[in-house]
């Protein structure tokens, strides 16, 4: 039995729903980044950085590969560095009145 594609999309929207994976997203927008150098961008411990990506490989949002001795990951498709976007896009509509954080959001870009 098939799943609702509303319920579809709610399940890949409550993946997406913590901060270190949005934050694993946004740097793999540039490329695919091996593992040591996203622990090294995101101050958490490398077993809740393991946990998070697997969590985003198994919904099929990233993709793993080992180059030699290290392991990669890479987004799935460019369409997910589209919907951050789309994210940036609404959260500056809805901000507006929230000028510090209408300002940070402006400013990284991302």
């Amino acid at each position: 039995m098939s799943v609702p594609l509303y319920q579809a999309k709610a399940e890949m929207f409550r993946t997406l729903g913590h901060p270190v994976r949005i934050r694993v997203l946004e740097l793999l927008q540039d490329g695919p980044r091996p593992v040591r150098d996203l622990l090294a961008e995101i101050e958490v411990e490398a077993s809740n950085l393991s946990q998070q990506l697997a969590v985003l490989r198994r919904a099929g949002i990233v993709t793993s590969y080992r180059d030699g001795q290290l392991v990669m990951y890479a987004l799935s498709t460019s369409d997910v560095a589209d919907l951050l976007a789309a994210g940036r896009r609404i959260l500056g509509a809805v901000l507006s009145d929230r000028d510090g954080l209408l300002i940070e959001l402006r400013a990284r870009g991302r």
